[in-house]
């Protein structure tokens, strides 16, 4: 599969959690092109503020593999991961992060340069843009209607 491919992947877990009333944001861990585990922001579900997709995602890869060191997983994410985010794949070490949409205001990888910060034990490969109209259209859906529906209960 393409990175296209599992990015549309994440899309999916992304559209879910709108339809969970949750931030639309997706991921998935990837090794050796089999998709290991997916997951999705679930930051009101759980009353969470750590409960990203990411988080989520190595959580669920820890308890799968017994283990914290993820060397060989790409991970797939429709948004450029948060600085709490990023510095979590960093410190699992994952060897790839492929995400969509970029964050200009609070990018971990992008504004933050967590990803490859020169005194960093571990530098994963980032690559963005992978299905970032796509994200972004679910992103600016979900706060569209979220203003909105906040506006008329504001009204009422």
């Amino acid at each position: 599969m393409t990175d296209s491919e599992f990015m549309n992947i994440a899309l999916a877990c992304a559209t879910e959690a709108a339809a969970a009333g949750e931030v639309p944001i997706g991921a998935v861990a990837v090794v050796d092109g089999q998709v290991l585990a997916t997951a999705r922001n679930r930051v009101e579900e759980c009353k969470s503020v750590t409960a990203h997709a990411e988080i989520e995602l190595l959580r669920q890869l820890e308890r799968l593999r017994g283990d914290w060191r993820m060397e060989d997983v790409t991970i797939y994410v429709t948004k450029e991961p948060c600085p709490m985010c990023a510095g979590a794949l960093v410190n699992a070490r994952v060897r790839r992060i492929v995400y969509g949409l970029t964050d200009p205001r609070f990018g971990g990888c992008s504004v933050f340069g967590i990803t490859s910060h020169p005194e960093s034990l571990w530098h994963p490969e980032v690559t963005s843009g992978v299905g970032e109209e796509e994200s972004k259209e679910l992103i600016t859906k979900f706060f569209r209607h979220t203003r909105s529906a906040k506006s008329r209960s504001e009204k009422v």
